[in-house]
């Protein structure tokens, strides 16, 4: 605060631009970085990256019956499905591990300004 009360602007615009510098980082790590998902006890595993793409689907030659082939075509896509999924998920609860630190603060700065939305 300046000394007649008033918050100072130039401060405040520092602060938002480290914010924003530092969220531009964390992105970038997230986007770089790779998850894995399980299915079936692990006969599928699924990769992930942090943006959500799947980047590698392995499935253990075991998942494969040859005895019946389209029975196990089904369970194997479903077993993929539910990988991709464990695996997003897990994607998902890293961003907001390494995110909710700096959108909690940027919330913080929001309410400071008194801007509508922030």
């Amino acid at each position: 605060m300046e000394p007649g009360g008033q918050p100072n602007i130039q401060h405040m615009l520092q602060q938002a631009q480290r914010m924003q510098e530092q969220f531009m980082s964390l992105q970038r790590e997230l986007a770089e970085t790779e998850v894995q998902g399980t299915a079936g006890g692990g006969l599928v595993t699924a990769t992930v990256n942090g943006q959500n793409e799947v980047t590698k689907i392995v499935i253990d030659p075991g998942a494969i019956d040859p005895e019946d082939p389209a029975d196990t075509a089904e369970t194997v896509a479903d077993l993929v499905l539910a990988a991709i999924h464990n695996a997003v998920e897990e994607a998902q609860k890293l961003a907001q591990e390494k995110m909710g630190p700096l959108t909690e603060g940027l919330g913080g700065l929001g309410g400071g300004l008194g801007l509508p939305g922030m």
